[in-house]
Parts: structure tokens; sequence; C-alpha cells
């Protein structure tokens, strides 16, 4: 079942047949997609790119390839992924004996032995079929009880190529951006995020030792990856550090800049880093150079006097020429946005060759597009938590938040998709507890609704664990998810990777809520 030969296995294996590659709608699979393009070297190699977004069709193909079909996954992950001959099982038709050839001669009481036994091991057949079936539940159930990630795909990707002496510097940049997704969305712990970055830091000084002396490191074609501490501002490079403060939800629900009261703190940030107005509400590339010199450090000491201790993070940025610049957040956000984009013209398949077209350096025009549908989300998604909060949108079912969005709300296209409406109550979760005196919110979860499609009437539902749980197994609304649907006979569409994202018609979605509080309570 999985990967012990990564040259036999694997490489050679994609080398000599046509390969269907079933690839996530997310930043990283994205990422551990360039990856193995650029390894294999699709233009001489047959293969097939199917991007999904459903566990459904990852079961179908799962059925229909599994002598195929290996998991690749890091030895140090401990996914406890369950075996193969444990979940699923090939459907044996019942061999029925008419008898009427071989019975001919027979005896009456050797036809009615022959009958007695058959029946028997029929029985014996289907009593094995049931406890196979309830010990496939129980582990079902165990696997899936919580929803949590491993090791980034593209870091994956990226340690198969470097196995193989086959490693480039738009690889390790593609899995710093599948490492950056992760973070951003959440997806893993400050701890494991902290340790992926020191691996891919020694990556990144290795290939910069190794290209040093070449004549193109000064040409304008170089690229060149610098591991820094840089501020935990998003896109405020390709913005105005005003609109950057304002839209990260960082500072924002820190800030509480859904008030007055948090409009008079940021002023009074701005004052105490010694920055005019004037200065930080024009575009950053156009700061006074003596401002921008010490930045970093001014904005950190202010920054924790406001109680903001960590305001600079660990962090990657790319250099293409001598122009363009971007931070590996900048990255995730472009390329998100363009995956979720809600233009009309565009299918979702459209969006993921764009999205994927912008993680190659010569496609730079994509991604500076994905960077202002970045800067749209991010002030969208900050006027809505300021909607939400300011209107008591939130109200508590019990075990639980519940949030929703309702038709005709300004910029709810935005958040039809999975990514944008996941990271959206993430945030507003977040600004929440910062806005809360009361305690018990703290502990509580966030269950939160979007339309979808206003002409089939569906909505798409997402669960965010706690804002206090910090565990890397954190998220059970997968598996509840499930459970609330099979007990209300709601027409429920698991159509996303993510457990915890659920599609149902709008009619249903009370019903839904209902069990969820009685599964949860």
């Amino acid at each position: 079942m999985f990967v012990s030969d990564f040259r036999k296995e694997f490489y050679e294996v994609l080398q000599s047949q046509r390969v269907l590659l079933f690839v996530a709608s997310d930043v990283d699979a994205l990422c551990a997609c360039k990856i193995l393009q650029a390894l294999f070297q699709c233009d001489h190699v047959q293969y097939t790119l199917v991007p999904v977004s459903g566990w459904q069709e990852l079961e179908t193909a799962f059925l229909e390839h599994k002598e195929q079909i290996k998991l690749l996954i890091k030895q140090d992950d401990d996914l406890e992924v369950p075996a193969y001959d444990d979940i699923f099982r090939d459907e044996e038709e019942d061999k029925e004996h008419s008898g009427n050839e071989s019975d001919e001669g027979s005896e009456p009481s050797e036809k009615r032995t022959r009958v007695e036994e058959e029946i028997a091991e029929r029985t014996l057949k289907r009593r094995k079929r049931r406890e196979w079936e309830a010990r496939r539940r129980d582990i079902l159930f165990d696997y899936e009880q919580y929803e949590y990630h491993g090791t980034s795909s593209a870091m994956v990707m990226f340690d198969l190529a470097w196995m193989m002496s086959k490693d480039l510097s738009d690889m390790l940049w593609w899995a710093i951006v599948g490492l950056t997704d992760q973070w951003v969305q959440d997806k893993i712990t400050q701890m494991k995020y902290v340790t992926d970055v020191g691996i891919l830091q020694r990556h990144v000084s290795r290939h910069n030792h190794r290209h040093e002396d070449k004549e193109h490191a000064l040409s304008v074609d170089c690229m060149r990856i610098s591991f820094e501490y840089d501020l935990r501002l998003a896109l405020y490079q390709h913005w105005s550090l005003h609109d950057s403060l304002c839209n990260t939800c960082y500072t924002a629900a820190r800030f509480k800049l859904w008030s007055l009261h948090g409009q008079k703190r940021l002023q009074e940030f701005l004052a105490d880093v010694g920055l005019p107005l004037k200065q930080v509400k024009q575009k950053f590339q156009s700061m006074d150079v003596s401002l921008k010199e010490n930045l970093r450090e001014m904005i950190e000491e202010s920054a924790n006097k406001f109680g903001m201790k960590d305001m600079r993070i660990q962090t990657f940025s790319i250099h293409f020429g001598f122009k363009h610049k971007f931070l590996a957040s900048d990255v995730v956000f472009a390329t998100m946005s363009l995956m979720e984009s809600p233009e009309k013209d565009g299918s979702g398949t459209d969006n993921f060759i764009q999205a994927l077209d912008s993680l190659s350096r010569g496609n730079l025009d994509k991604l500076y597009r994905g960077l202002e549908l970045a800067k749209q989300q991010l002030r969208a998604t900050q006027q809505t938590i300021a909607s939400c909060l300011c209107t008591n949108l939130i109200i508590s079912q019990g075990p639980f938040l519940y949030c929703s969005l309702m038709e005709g709300t300004p910029d709810v296209v935005l958040f039809s998709r999975p990514a944008a409406l996941s990271l959206l109550s993430k945030h507003l979760l977040k600004s929440f507890v910062c806005s809360t005196k009361n305690r018990r919110c703290k502990l509580l979860p966030l269950v939160m609704a979007a339309p979808l499609s206003a002409e089939q009437g569906t909505v798409t539902v997402v669960g965010i664990p706690p804002e206090t749980d910090s565990s890397d197994r954190k998220n059970f609304f997968g598996r509840a998810f499930e459970k609330a649907a099979e007990g209300t006979n709601s027409r429920t569409l698991h159509n996303h990777f993510d457990l915890s994202v659920i599609e149902l018609k709008a009619e249903d979605r009370s019903k839904f809520l209902d069990a969820l509080v009685s599964l949860l309570s």
C-alpha cells in the first residue's frame, strides 16, 4: 500500500506509462503538481491532470485503480492510515447451485445434505461479512473522527526530487509555497511550521551556495530565494501599509478595527511607530526610503507594546531579477484567489489551470492579477467580519457557535468556495473571541454557512474547531457532519477533500443543524 522504493515504485512507473494525477483544489496540491511536472518533464511524458474537489471522486478512483495506487507519505507522519483490505472489499457474488445436472442421479438424502451444507456456508459468509463491516465501521470512525493534516504534499514531492538529485530551485520555491499555504490556512501547528521551515532553510542555503559562482547570478533573469523574519502583514509590499494593517486578520482582530475604539488604537499604534498617515496610506514601494530602512524593527517594537508579540514570523521571499519580489504568503493569497475566482465566464478547471500557471516565473502577469484578486478578497473578508460582529450574526447553538451569510449580502459570492469560506470562518472566530467577554465562547467551535448556488438553492457549510484548541488533530466536524446528514436524510454532498466542508439544500439547513446540535450535546 505504501511506496517503499522511490525509484522503482514511483519514478520509473511514472516515466514508463500514462499517469492519472488526482489533484486537490488547494495551493499545496498545486505546488506538488508543479514539482511533479518539472521532475518528470511532462512535455515528454504522457500524463492526465484531473483536478478534483471531492472525497467521493477520490474513493471511486481508489476502487477502480486499487492495484496501482500507492501512498507516498513521510515516515515521520503518524497518519494511522488503515490498510486497504480493512476498508475495501470486492463484492462476491453468491453462487447458487442449481444441481440440475449433478443431482440427476443423486438420492434425496444426498440432495438434502448438499443443500444443508450450502445453507450453512452462506450463513457463515454472511456472518463474516457482518463482522467485517462492523470492524470497518470502527476503523473508519477512529480514522475519520478528527481531521488533521500531515507534511505538505509539495514538501514530500521536493524530498523525492532531492533524494534522486533532481531538485531545482523552482521546485524548492514551490515546496516553500506549499508549506506556507498550510500555515496561512491554519492546517498545521506553529511548532510543525517552524520545524519544516528549518528543513527548507537548509535546502535554501544549499541551493544559494550552489549558484553563487554562476554567471547568471547577477543577470536580469536570476532567481534567488531568501530566508528572513518578515512582518505578519498580508501583501503589504504590494499594497499600502495602512490597507495591509486593516485587512490582515492578526492585526484587525487585536485592534478590533470594526469599532471606533479600534480605529483610534490603530492611529495610536502608527503614531508610536512614528509613521505619518500620508506615508502609510500610499503604496509601500512609494514610501520614503528612510522610513523603510528600519520599518520591521520599529513595527515589531511598537507591536509588543500593543500586545502583538508575534508580529514577525519566519518566512521566505523570492527575487526574480531586480524588480520582482514576493513573500511566500503573497503567492499563497494570489494563487488561492485565482483558483476560487468568482468570474462567471471561468470554470473550475480553467481557474485551476490559471492558478497552476501563475506559479511559473514566466507568468508573472497572472501572479500580479492574483494579487489584485487577493486584495479584493481580504477587503471583503474584513468587511464581512465587521458586519457579522456589529449586527450580532454569531449566535450560540449550545455545543457550537453558528453564523449564516444571507443571499444578497455584499460580496457573498466571494465566499461560496470552500477555501475562502473556511478562511473567513477562522478569521471571524478569532475576531469574535477577541471581542467577547464570555469565556465559554472561547471554547466553542464555529459552524458557518454561505449561499453556494441561487439557481439550485444550495449552501456551503464549514466547521471550524475552537480558537483555543492548538492540537494537530482538532477538527471533528467531518465525522459529525456525516452523522448529522445521515440522521436527517438531508440532501447533502461531501464534495471536498476536507470533510468539514459540506454542501446541502437551503431548506434542509435547519434540519441539519438540529441534528448536529443533538449529536454534539
